[in-house]
């Protein structure tokens, strides 16, 4: 018996085709998704390197950055204290505490220094600053004992009228020269002058108005 003729198989030929249409469909989207993962990626990236820029700036402008410490005259007390408007002349003898302001996040370490007290333009004494060192982000404070003495005014001052106001005016001036220590590796020159002026109650024998610039 003869077999009979098969017809076109369209059906099959259909379904060949949209199997090729959903395999192309599945590629272009497993492509896409690559794709942004690809761009989630770099988006990390880029956001941690913006991170890691942003903490270096932020070191750099902090921990690493050195400033100048500061020397400033902070109070004192005074014995053996004389002062007489008449003659004129004074005598006294001054503990006076001074202080090293170090804003750095490394050590300052000062060599010795001198600090120079003035009546006007005269030198009425002095005192020895020895070395020694301010800790990051602290104050070193210290006292240091100072005669005072009207020896080297002119006797042309306005001394007398000062002493009989009943306020003496003096300044105070250095120069502490010496290191930043950063994290024992870098070290940095740096200085810091003082420049202050204060008021000596006589009365009272007290300090008053302290201004350092």
């Amino acid at each position: 018996m003869a077999e009979k003729e098969q017809g076109p198989t369209y059906p099959l030929a259909a379904a060949n085709g949209h199997a090729r249409v959903d395999e192309g469909a599945a590629s272009a989207a497993s492509k896409e998704l690559r794709r942004k993962k690809r761009m989630k990626c770099l988006i990390y990236i880029v956001a941690f390197a913006v991170f890691q820029t942003g903490i270096i700036l932020l070191f750099a402008l902090t921990v690493m950055k050195i400033r100048n410490p500061k020397f400033r005259f902070r109070s004192a007390t005074f014995e053996n204290f004389t002062a007489v408007p008449a003659t004129p002349s004074f005598n006294l003898r001054m503990s006076a505490e001074l202080g090293v302001k170090n804003t750095n996040f490394g050590h300052f370490k000062y060599q010795n220094s001198t600090v120079y007290f003035f009546y006007k333009d005269s030198q009425v004494g002095e005192a020895i600053v020895p070395k020694a060192r301010a800790r990051a982000r602290s104050t070193r404070k210290f006292n240091v004992m100072v005669d005072l003495s009207s020896a080297n005014i002119p006797s042309n001052s306005r001394l007398g009228s000062d002493l009989s106001s009943g306020f003496l005016t003096l300044t105070s001036q250095s120069r502490l020269k010496g290191k930043i220590e950063l994290m024992k590796v870098m070290k940095r020159k740096k200085g810091t002058d003082m420049n202050c002026s204060m008021e000596v109650v006589i009365a009272t024998q007290q300090l008053q108005n302290v201004m350092c610039k």
